[in-house]
């Protein structure tokens, strides 16, 4: 099996691809990359069985009409979204209130943040894989998957906090975190790959992403039961780890 992770920014720059052959009891980073293209994260999915993007899908389905009855001067759709309950509505998933109830952790809105423009690449990338490899399903049941790598890091016992960034502190902290990943996962080959990854938080993502994926692929998450099942496939849904690091390899 070859996972992909993929840490996608708005832009080619900064957007990170890590992909992980896995073999019964190992596995291997076998591809790393920074300031990735289209074209590369297409084509490295083709060669996936399974695709973790640390990036929203799809958006709330009240935004939906919310932003037709604006654009059409209907106030009902809109009033509907009155108050900060309302708005609340529009800017978090249904999977993001999922996320904060299991971990705590608040995932940034996809409506209402700088994860806006992320998340339009992605539906772009989507459409590019769907032309060649046919629609992934939002809910992750197919060969994509939304994930989250800060959940995935708290879930599995390491602690993500103050790792993002350029500064001195900042590199401190992800040597750190990748020490870590590497004791409690002394099965992952990074194949000579720890400097650069010691050197970018994009790329530490992106690995998380792979290793995420995986857990994906074994039916080892938290799909969407039934009272969310609609929502994940519309607007999609975040697969939070439910093993061990160990467990990916079991």
């Amino acid at each position: 099996m070859k996972t992909l992770g993929v840490d996608l920014a708005a832009a080619a720059k900064k957007t990170a691809v890590a992909v992980i052959e896995w073999s019964r009891g190992s596995a291997r980073l076998v591809h790393l990359g920074l300031d990735v293209q289209d074209e590369e994260i297409v084509s490295l999915f083709g060669a996936s069985d399974m695709t973790g993007v640390d990036c929203p899908v799809g958006w709330p389905d009240a935004l939906i009409p919310f932003l037709a009855g604006h654009l059409a001067f209907d106030a009902g759709p809109v009033l509907e979204y009155d108050g900060i309950e309302g708005r609340r509505l529009l800017a978090y998933r249904d999977t993001d209130r999922f996320v904060t109830g299991r971990t705590r952790l608040i995932p940034l809105s996809v409506s209402a943040d700088r994860l806006a423009h992320p998340a339009m690449r992605c539906a772009v990338i989507q459409a590019k894989i769907a032309a060649l490899h046919g629609p992934q399903l939002r809910d992750g049941s197919g060969r994509l998957a939304e994930v989250y790598p800060t959940a995935s890091l708290k879930i599995w016992g390491l602690n993500a906090r103050g790792y993002k960034g350029r500064g001195s502190s900042e590199a401190e902290r992800l040597a750190v975190l990748l020490g870590t990943l590497r004791e409690q996962a002394p099965w992952l080959d990074l194949n000579g790959y720890g400097d650069r990854l010691a050197g970018s938080d994009d790329m530490f993502d992106a690995v998380i992403a792979a290793l995420t994926a995986r857990a994906v692929a074994l039916g080892l998450t938290a799909g969407p039961d039934e009272a969310h099942a609609a929502a994940a496939r519309t607007e999609g849904w975040i697969h939070l780890p439910t093993c061990g690091l160990d467990g990916l390899v079991a």
